[in-house]
């Protein structure tokens, strides 16, 4: 009985550190998914601003560039996982990993993949089974900055205009997380090259998704408000880069804070968990304990009544 008892004491011991842990965790994502949200917002102007430019630019010539030439066969595509690198975050990697994967069946009867991944947990994904993978980049998944999105962007771009027998891809693909709420975050695909420049005479108005910055702009948006210099080629050449450097740099955004999202909302759930576990190791304890004394007094009363029986009478 005192071993049981012990041993009940020593779980909830256990578990109120556990619980410490989680709530600790649990306030730490909480007071950084505010700036994570922010720094969301704060991207979005620029990224909206910037498609408006490709468009406008890209209305004024047409001439094709290699960003936005589309193979008709296309024989190799790269796809870039954005996932986490620490766990604790609920099933924000996993459906990640998901969505990836259903990319892959829905790309490999007619084409080769070639995996890039951002976050340990994908790497972590693919090393356990085997599976080859073109680079990982790791360690800023809940800060990611503009210098480590242009890295991949020029990583990327790079393998894209190389050709497809020389090591080079057709199209990127990337599989992130897109932050609605603080209840929900939906896992995105988007074919990020080659890009798909709309005529803004035949987009309708309204053709930016708010959170999402996309190409495509109405007729008013892109004239009367740009004059290109030297000429609009030189300038698509530069914009396109950026554009796609920034595309990244905002679905890196938004997975960080679907990240944070995730993790804050499965360690108060753990936390909560964790409470209940406390509460119900006491209840046993408590049992055991009154169970240990109720025995103890029976014992002693069952002690002294033999002992009265046994005294020789006078």
């Amino acid at each position: 009985m005192a071993s049981n008892l012990r041993e009940l004491r020593q779980r909830r011991n256990s578990v109120a550190t556990t619980k410490k842990i989680t709530r600790a965790m649990e306030l730490i994502a909480s007071s950084r998914i505010v700036k994570a949200q922010n720094i969301v917002k704060a991207a979005s102007p620029y990224s909206l601003e910037l498609t408006r430019a490709l468009s406008a630019v890209a209305a004024h010539t047409h001439e094709e560039h290699p960003l936005t030439s589309i193979n008709p066969d296309p024989k190799r595509s790269a796809v870039l996982l954005v996932t986490s690198d620490r766990g604790l975050a609920g099933a924000y990697s996993s459906n990640a990993i998901k969505s990836a994967e259903q990319l892959y069946a829905a790309l490999r009867p007619e084409q080769e993949v070639v995996t890039y991944l951002c976050g340990r947990k994908g790497a972590q994904y693919f090393e356990f089974r085997g599976r080859e993978v073109e680079h990982v980049w790791s360690g800023f998944s809940d800060s990611p900055t503009y210098r480590q999105a242009r890295e991949i962007a020029d990583t990327l771009i790079e393998k894209f205009l190389r050709p497809a027998d020389e090591g080079g891809v057709d199209e990127i693909h990337i599989v992130y997380t897109h932050f609605e709420s603080m209840l929900t975050q939906k896992t995105k695909v988007v074919r990020l090259l080659p890009l798909v420049v709309v005529d803004p005479d035949a987009t309708p108005e309204g053709e930016l998704e708010e959170g999402d910055p996309g190409l495509g702009a109405s007729r008013e948006e892109i004239f009367h408000e740009y004059n290109f210099e030297p000429d609009p080629v030189t300038v698509l050449d530069q914009l396109l880069p950026l554009y796609v450097a920034g595309r990244i740099h905002y679905a890196l955004l938004e997975s960080a804070a679907s990240e944070l999202a995730s993790r804050q909302r499965a360690m108060k759930a753990a936390t909560d968990n964790a409470e209940q576990l406390i509460q119900s190791l006491s209840r046993q304890a408590n049992q055991a304990r009154q169970a240990a004394i109720t025995q103890e007094i029976t014992e002693i009363v069952g002690g002294a009544a033999a002992l009265a029986e046994s005294a020789p009478q006078e």
